[in-house]
């Protein structure tokens, strides 16, 4: 693989720029000023071969455009979103992602955000420190826990419900094929698809009030799923009963006025931010770039 050039759109992992850097001819696209880099990408289009992207900085078609000799773009994140997927596939180029590793750390995450937003963890943190338990006495009730995130939910006792393209009768879940009617018999939205044309702000307004002033939305999958400035409407307004959100839909920009409210965690997109699961995306990463060059199956192709 020693002489497959890789272009590494963004600091993403110490490990995998550390192998990159070893087993390839590495290109660091951050290292150049922003006002260069398309004359870099010029100077050694002959070179990159293959791009590593993530969930910020992917492979656009301005990109891919100035690189005659792409080959496969390998994403070191599950959403493929930030790669112009047909252009790829006008140019033959191969995709890569790294599904299925991440979704242990994620369901951990939602369900802490669950937890922690209505039970109010933070705010409870905030009132011991404050000295306020000791001068004013006991904290408010807060909300009973009742939501749904499949296999964790089920040990809370939770009715779990679920809206997709097509029914899973195996899952033994109650299925919604139309989101609104299950916003509106849910206690809280899980929002964890992927995102595409046909998802994007697949929360807007309308589902938002079905989900109503008691419900919570949690939001572990992408940002711009939720139209960000309806949420933040709702919230305020009290039409919404709470949120966790570990995305946003201009990260790392997260809405000011959502930093007052008590209702509301707000994190860092953290999901699959634990060192186990970053070194298993590295690796099936590195792994699917040397598949490609030795020119044999590609272990997570992208369809």
């Amino acid at each position: 693989m020693e002489n497959l050039g890789v272009l590494l759109t963004i600091p993403m992992n110490g490990y995998l720029e550390e192998q990159l850097n070893e087993r390839c001819k590495l290109f660091r696209l951050w290292d150049v000023p922003k006002g260069d880099r398309i004359g870099f990408l010029k100077v050694h289009a002959d070179s990159i071969r293959a791009i590593v992207g993530n969930a910020t900085v992917g492979a656009d078609a301005k990109t891919i455009g100035l690189l005659p000799k792409l080959e496969i773009v390998s994403s070191f994140s599950v959403g493929v979103d930030k790669i112009d997927l047909q252009v790829c596939r006008e140019r033959g180029i191969s995709v890569t992602n790294t599904p299925d590793v991440l979704t242990e750390d994620v369901a951990d995450l939602a369900i802490g955000l669950v937890l922690t937003t209505m039970r109010q963890i933070c705010v409870s943190d905030r009132f011991v420190r404050s000295g306020a338990w000791e001068s004013n006495g006991a904290f408010r009730l807060t909300r009973k826990n009742r939501y749904g995130i499949a296999k964790r939910s089920e040990a809370f006792d939770c009715p779990i419900n679920y809206y997709s393209r097509s029914e899973k009768p195996e899952t033994g879940y109650t299925y919604y094929s139309n989101l609104l009617d299950m916003a509106t018999n849910s206690d809280v939205l899980m929002v964890a698809c992927p995102l595409t044309e046909e998802t994007h702000h697949i929360i807007n307004r309308q589902v938002i009030n079905a989900l109503g002033s008691k419900g919570v939305l949690i939001n572990i999958g992408r940002g711009p799923l939720v139209d960000e400035t309806e949420l933040v409407a709702a919230l305020l307004d009290g039409r919404l009963g709470g949120a966790g959100l570990d995305v946003f839909e201009n990260e790392p920009e997260a809405p000011k006025e959502l930093f007052g409210l008590d209702n509301v965690v707000l994190l860092p997109h953290i999901g699959s931010g634990t060192w186990e699961t970053r070194k298993v995306m590295a690796d099936l990463v590195l792994k699917n770039l040397e598949a490609h060059a030795l020119g044999k199956p590609l272990l997570t192709p992208v369809s």
